[in-house]
């Protein structure tokens, strides 16, 4: 506990490593009859991660790789063990140049803002979100983690406040349709007295209307499902997707990619490259150029 706890300061990271240590704790009491922490030798990590990568993306196995490394530096550290069995494992090879995240062309995201009913509050909400993951290239948890009182105008233009991973604040002004969306769901939602409360809430259960409460990752999630499909979308889309699709559309118009890092807020232009779906239209133009 102390370890998740005190060495682990993200919350998503915390999650990840939790369930990754609790399956291969499972699985030495289970399969390799392991008692103590300080019988696992690294042929147990090797065999665990070689099932891993079987079963999963070799990602999601080097992730869990990680967290048993960090676990075990922390016990040797603590000196409850004498050597970190992880630390001499080697993971699975993977390089990515493109990544995997779904995209939406423009036309399908403005198909998506446009079907959201936007004269209740919770459609205001819905469309301002997914709007601010577009136009501001933030990440959900960021975008979740917003204050009323991050929304601000600064030279007569609404700005954005956004604390991303490792705690980094990153600043950005809204892009036009954003500031409407965002202005009309601040005033249709009656928030703007409460400077400090969640920007994006939970609706109450048979009421309708705005709780006090932040909106939880998950329920943001199964909201962009729910719209999607009402709104015809085919593409199996995440809370990520609106990020991918806002940097692509920003690169298609005659954006840089060292601006496109700058406003995702990334340290490196590779990162922002993984997002750059230019490239998928050009394979589909050479695939129809197959006449048969």
């Amino acid at each position: 506990m102390e370890f998740f706890a005190a060495a682990i300061r993200n919350p998503n990271t915390r999650r990840a490593y939790s369930q990754a240590v609790g399956a291969f704790l499972a699985w030495c009491e289970g399969k390799a009859g392991i008692r103590s922490l300080t019988a696992v030798q690294p042929l147990h990590v090797s065999a665990w991660i070689e099932l891993q990568a079987r079963e999963h993306s070799a990602p999601t196995a080097k992730q869990r790789l990680a967290a048993l490394r960090h676990l075990f530096d922390w016990l040797v550290t603590g000196q409850v063990m004498l050597t970190n069995p992880a630390g001499s494992v080697r993971g699975p090879r993977h390089s990515a140049i493109k990544g995997k995240t779904p995209v939406l062309d423009a036309a399908e995201a403005r198909q998506l803002l446009d079907s959201i009913d936007a004269t209740t509050p919770i459609g205001l909400r819905d469309r301002a979100l997914i709007a601010l993951m577009v136009f501001s290239f933030a990440r959900v948890g960021a975008a979740l983690g917003m204050t009323v009182a991050d929304v601000y105008t600064q030279n007569r233009r609404l700005w954005v406040r956004l604390r991303e991973k490792g705690g980094k604040q990153h600043e950005m002004p809204c892009h036009h349709t954003l500031e409407g969306y965002l202005h009309a769901y601040l005033d249709g939602a009656g928030i703007t007295e409460d400077p400090k409360g969640p920007l994006f809430r939970t609706i109450g259960r048979g009421t309708g209307k705005l709780t006090c409460s932040p909106l939880p990752q998950a329920n943001a999630y199964a909201m962009i499902q729910r719209r999607a499909s009402a709104a015809g979308i085919g593409t199996k889309i995440g809370n990520h997707t609106f990020r991918a699709t806002g940097i692509t559309a920003y690169l298609k118009n005659g954006g840089t990619l060292e601006n496109a890092a700058a406003m995702a807020n990334h340290a490196s232009t590779r990162t922002t490259q993984l997002y750059d779906r230019r490239r998928d239209e050009i394979s589909l133009d050479e695939v129809e150029r197959i006449r048969v």
